[in-house]
């Protein structure tokens, strides 16, 4: 049976759905009383101290998940070049989430195409520094070559599914099989746009369909407060027996 984490891009609850958490306990704890994961983007743009990754572990459930966005220093200003020591650097900072620690998510920039030199050497840092679940989400038409797909394979990455999608591939989960990860952005306006009941219903069986030990599924269409009542949404169609989460 496919473990499945829903989940969204950050823990901010929108008062439209606030009804749905508990009223006491900071954010993350009211979020993490209803989901078992959470996406962090924050950190592609900024480093966080290991203090407030140590609040987050003790603050959610035992088997609470963190989904981490590598830093764009690696993905966006080196483009995967020379990336041995910045990941050995990142993967020091987040070392505090401990088991806590999900898939590590590499997002590369629409301009940067498959080399396979570049990805392989890139491949290996990673793989170095963190042998856990790790995803990757390309945007180059490149990526989605069966040689991209068969060394991301290699090296037990996933590939996003991911919406919109930038090639009709990449709509579909890739790379290993063993884990299934969806980015849901909004569409047709990314960021703000919500899915609508005939998206989750799709969305549902495609996960039910994918085969994957793991599947994740983050909403990040977050500008317009959508991503928390869409990921509600899915969580009533796929586990609708799931009561409110307690404790650590």
């Amino acid at each position: 049976m496919t473990r499945l984490h829903i989940a969204t891009a950050g823990w901010t609850i929108p008062r439209a759905v606030a009804q749905a958490f508990p009223t006491d306990g900071s954010g993350l704890q009211r979020y993490a009383a209803r989901f078992d994961a959470v996406e962090i983007n924050s950190t592609f743009y900024r480093s966080h101290r290991p203090a407030t990754y140590a609040r987050w572990v003790e603050t959610t459930p035992a088997d609470f998940r963190f989904a981490v966005k590598l830093p764009r220093r690696i993905t966006h200003e080196a483009r995967l070049k020379d990336a041995a020591e910045p990941l050995a650097a990142f993967r020091a900072e987040t070392e505090q989430l401990g088991d806590k620690l999900g898939p590590l998510l590499v997002q590369l920039p629409p301009s940067l195409a498959y080399e396979v030199e570049v990805a392989e050497a890139f491949f290996v840092a990673l793989r170095d520094v963190w042998p856990g679940a790790a995803v990757c989400e390309p945007r180059h038409p490149t990526w989605f070559a069966a040689d991209a797909d068969e060394r991301l394979k290699a090296h037990r990455i996933a590939r996003v599914a991911a919406d919109p999608a930038r090639h009709p591939l990449a709509a579909a989960p890739g790379g290993w099989p063993e884990l299934a990860y969806w980015r849901l952005h909004g569409s047709p306006r990314m960021y703000y746009s919500a899915y609508e009941g005939a998206a989750l219903d799709a969305l549902a069986r495609a996960i039910e369909a994918s085969g994957a030990a793991e599947a994740w599924c983050v909403f990040d269409n977050t500008t317009s407060g959508a991503a928390m009542a869409n990921a509600l949404g899915l969580q009533a169609r796929l586990a609708p027996e799931l009561t409110p989460r307690r404790g650590r």
